[in-house]
């Protein structure tokens, strides 16, 4: 457990400078942001905002699996649209019932973006904005109405979103200074479906980008730039988080290169290779491996690792590699291709 909280504050750290969660914590969104590289897919963070909607404190939250906030009434086809998105690491926007602290549901907008490293192209964190659904009904039954004027605008537009029945007056967090609403909840049905209106929409939207403006600037100031897009250099290879879950649970000391891109780079490298060579994920990704050789490094078994390559064969070599501060030391290397089904080296 210890190790993965120390993961967990090495998320951001190794990232971002220490004053993103100070910045992170001044903007009004309800949010949480997770790692996929840390086993579980756990909340690194989680927004002031987002405690006060659910209820949890941050320490009962951070290291948890979002699926702490589903309830019998979640749908499961939306929970697996929700993954399928973060597996094939693109956007998704779906409207979602979710259980306070206290077991009362919700109706929210999810709306889950990503953030890539700029220097790898690879997802190093989802952003989830969760925005509550108002419905309309409940708006009526509030009093609250819609105006007319004269002018080129005929509404003074309050749209909210539609739902089949009404929903609990504690999603109406952001209203709850506008409408003297009952805060009791009993006899409120939950409703089957619910609707985010174009007006939550955008709020959600919003947040994204002033969430992921906020990432970005303080990844400027360590240099391990960010991006809301996969920004990665042209002609570099990635790895899809699933699969960096997956490697990532391997402690030997390896690492993988593209033979299809040009100088043949490398585009993942363990944790245990790091530790070796005493260089960090970010000066080796996209690098050839040659930075490893030195002045006293055998010519002769280069060229063995050249031809073996070139032939796509496996072998094994005993050479003399230098780490990051110049230091030498022999590897008992083995290099293997991998393949597809049909035998081709991926």
């Amino acid at each position: 457990m210890d190790s993965q909280l120390g993961l967990i504050e090495q998320s951001f750290n190794n990232r971002y400078t220490l004053w993103v969660h100070e910045a992170l914590d001044e903007l009004p969104d309800s949010f949480t942001i997770t790692d996929p590289s840390i086993s579980g897919h756990p909340i690194v963070f989680a927004s002031r905002g987002f405690l006060k909607m659910s209820g949890f404190s941050r320490a009962e939250i951070i290291g948890r699996n979002g699926r702490m906030f589903q309830g019998p009434r979640t749908n499961r086809r939306t929970i697996m649209e929700i993954r399928e998105a973060i597996r094939e690491e693109r956007p998704i926007e779906v409207n979602l019932l979710n259980y306070k602290k206290d077991g009362t549901p919700f109706w929210m907008l999810f709306k889950m973006s990503l953030v890539f490293g700029k220097e790898d192209g690879r997802a190093t964190h989802f952003v989830a904005v969760q925005v509550p659904i108002v419905s309309r009904k409940h708006m009526r039954n509030s009093g609250m109405s819609y105006s007319e004027d004269g002018g080129g605008s005929r509404l003074r537009e309050i749209v909210f979103g539609s739902c089949r029945r009404e929903v609990c007056s504690d999603s109406l967090l952001d209203l709850d200074r506008v409408l003297a609403l009952d805060s009791d909840d009993t006899g409120l049905e939950i409703e089957d479906s619910c609707e985010a209106s174009d007006l939550e929409k955008r709020k959600a939207a919003t947040a994204i980008d002033n969430i992921l403006s906020v990432l970005t600037h303080y990844s400027q100031l360590t240099g391990r730039l960010v991006c809301g897009k996969r920004c990665s250099l042209p002609g570099m290879g990635f790895i899809s988080s699933s699969l960096y879950i997956s490697l990532g649970r391997i402690k030997q000391s390896f690492v993988l290169i593209d033979p299809h891109l040009p100088d043949m780079p490398m585009v993942y490298a363990s944790d245990a290779f790091l530790k070796l060579t005493g260089y960090d994920r970010n000066e080796v990704v996209g690098q050839n491996c040659r930075f490893l050789n030195g002045v006293d490094t055998d010519t002769t078994v280069l060229y063995q690792i050249k031809e073996s390559i070139q032939t796509e064969q496996a072998c094994t070599v005993r050479i003399l590699n230098y780490r990051k501060d110049k230091s030498s030391f022999w590897n008992l290397l083995h290099i293997s291709p991998i393949r597809n089904a049909s035998g081709k080296v991926l």
